[in-house]
């Protein structure tokens, strides 16, 4: 059994309760309409999915319905920090 902690509520739950979003940290383009449909298909499409530290986006499915941030070792599966959206994360790659 797989457990994630949810900063919102404050407790380990079931992997099968959340949800991963993909990337965390992706800016969204100040001026959208300026955008050429290249730079607008990069950042609708295109994200890192590195072998090794990544920071992904979650959401409490089951529970809470809130997202949150995760850094994560994809290769291992090994949660290294979880913090709110707004937080900066602490364990850089």
């Amino acid at each position: 059994m797989f457990l994630i902690y949810c900063p919102h509520c404050g407790e380990h739950r079931e992997e099968e309760e959340f949800h991963n979003h993909g990337q965390a940290h992706i800016a969204r383009p100040l001026d959208p309409d300026s955008c050429t449909d290249e730079e607008w298909g990069n950042y609708m499409f295109f994200r890192k999915n590195p072998k090794g530290l990544h920071h992904e986006l979650w959401v409490h499915a089951a529970g809470c319905r809130k997202f949150f941030n995760v850094t994560r070792n994809t290769a291992t599966y090994e949660i290294k920090e979880v913090y709110k959206i707004g937080e900066q994360p602490k364990v850089v790659e």
